[in-house]
């Protein structure tokens, strides 16, 4: 399926993420069947907190595009957008944002609110759920688990 191609694509890019110690997310924008930007986490080394995986494709493709606006892309990111992300996706006029992974805590298309369904907002993007959810998020526990291991080494090479 062309969904999983491209959601691969996403997770290459957070492992691109992980490598710098961000939080592994990882996006790509397509149109036209073709792969017009990437992005990955990038708030902790940018000192940005707005560089999160979206945001930073977005850019990319709007340079690419030379139109702030992107109709007739997608987005597919491998963890679903926080409210910031789904703000700037809508302002951008994308026609579809696919994700991977829920996010419990902090996600816009669903599992906190959804504001792709706000029917009072002037623009709606197809949104499509779970596509490559447990490779998602399996990176994300597998990063968060590293973490916490190296912590715990941290601390009892302290004592």
């Amino acid at each position: 399926m062309t969904d999983d191609i491209y959601m691969r694509q996403a997770l290459s890019q957070a492992h691109n993420a992980w490598a710098l110690g961000e939080v592994p997310v990882g996006a790509v924008i397509v149109k036209e069947g073709r792969v017009i930007a990437t992005g990955f986490n990038q708030p902790i080394g940018s000192h940005d907190p707005t560089a999160h995986a979206e945001i930073m494709a977005l850019r990319v493709a709007a340079q690419v595009l030379g139109n702030y606006r992107l109709p007739g892309c997608a987005l597919y990111v491998t963890l679903e957008p926080c409210v910031m992300c789904a703000g700037a996706l809508m302002h951008a006029r994308l026609a579809r944002v696919v994700y991977g992974a829920p996010d419990p805590k902090t996600g816009a298309c669903g599992s906190i609110v959804n504001l792709f369904a706000q029917e009072k907002l002037n623009h709606h993007t197809l949104v499509t759920s779970g596509v490559l959810a447990q490779e998602c998020g399996g990176v994300l526990k597998e990063f968060f688990a590293a973490r916490r291991n190296a912590a715990r080494e941290m601390g009892s090479d302290q004592q």
